[in-house]
């Protein structure tokens, strides 16, 4: 039974919340979002990236309230980081999954690719390469989501990046003059290949200081490991993080404002994303590549560090 005390300052709101009021609004508005967006129909079965963090816990558990647990599968990708092998978080989210009746399944880049991500900044380094250990590991993760969801027969794929993160990937595509990514990143933006399975996000809307409260809250033993390659090299994301974290000081909700209001911006610039034909394919995998580009970013990541002849 969740108490009634004051347990959580609401910076954006202004509010104090009990345990049963900070839980009630965060399940609210995950199913606020997942349903003004058209996220999830009642008969999808939807895959659920889960990691073993804090983000994780709270996609599982808030789903799990606002949609039939038996369309829901969650998996677990290795990414092969030497210190953050998810032995310890996999079982604690495998013990969370089993109790709410949800399968899982557990996958690994050394499996797919070949390398894990320690052999893989090995490379890196010997090559000198300038690309950042986030870039290969965002672009493997993704494109073995995408995989996996596929060939399990999986109608959307659901992350867990909250308010944070999309935040901080709106402001770093518009300081990069790289428009022509955001409209992919509203809600309801078209799929351009029938390669891809829809991703959604239902935390988006969620503070990563409420996930980590409403985790602590629950007594979800979640990740605290740091990541030893995300200092490796500098990233425009860890500056933009920190410059949000800034301005939430001195104007509490102003990434969900951001947030907010682009997505009103793209809800009318998205529907020329509809007009696009189908993705071309990469000459080497098959899978879907940019337009004009006969490599995907996957083959082109691997060709430099030598996993795959290009």
């Amino acid at each position: 039974m969740l108490s009634n005390k004051p347990f959580i300052y609401q910076r954006h709101t202004g509010r104090v919340l009990s345990k049963r009021e900070f839980e009630e609004d965060v399940i609210s508005r995950v199913s606020r979002e997942v349903s003004k967006y058209d996220m999830i129909d009642s008969g999808d079965n939807v895959l659920l990236a889960v990691s073993g963090g804090k983000d994780s816990f709270v996609l599982v558990d808030t789903l799990s309230r606002i949609h039939d647990t038996g369309k829901l599968l969650a998996v677990t990708v290795i990414e092969g980081i030497g210190v953050l092998f998810r032995e310890k978080e996999v079982g604690k989210m495998k013990s969370l999954l089993k109790s709410l009746g949800i399968d899982y399944v557990v996958v690994s880049f050394k499996e797919y690719y070949g390398v894990g991500m320690d052999e893989i900044i090995e490379r890196v380094l010997e090559k000198k390469l300038t690309d950042s250990p986030c870039t290969f590991c965002g672009v493997l993760r993704r494109r073995l989501l995408n995989s996996v969801a596929r060939e399990l027969g999986m109608d959307k794929v659901a992350t867990a990046h909250n308010l944070d993160d999309e935040a901080q990937t709106l402001l770093m595509n518009i300081l990069r003059g790289d428009y022509t990514r955001l409209p992919r990143l509203y809600p309801k933006a078209p799929v351009l290949s029938t390669k891809f399975v829809p991703r959604i996000k239902p935390i988006r809307k969620i503070y990563e200081y409420e996930t980590t409260a409403y985790a602590y809250m629950k007594g979800f033993g979640f990740q605290l490991g740091h990541c030893p390659y995300v200092d490796l090299k500098p990233s425009l994301r860890g500056f933009v993080r920190k410059l949000l974290y800034r301005i939430e000081d001195v104007e509490p909700g102003f990434s969900l404002r951001l947030v907010e209001n682009v997505d009103k911006i793209l809800s009318k610039a998205v529907y020329s994303l509809k007009k696009l034909p189908e993705l071309p394919v990469c000459r080497l995998c098959g899978e879907p590549t940019s337009y004009g580009r006969e490599l995907c970013k996957v083959c082109e990541l691997l060709c430099k560090i030598g996993v795959v002849e290009c």
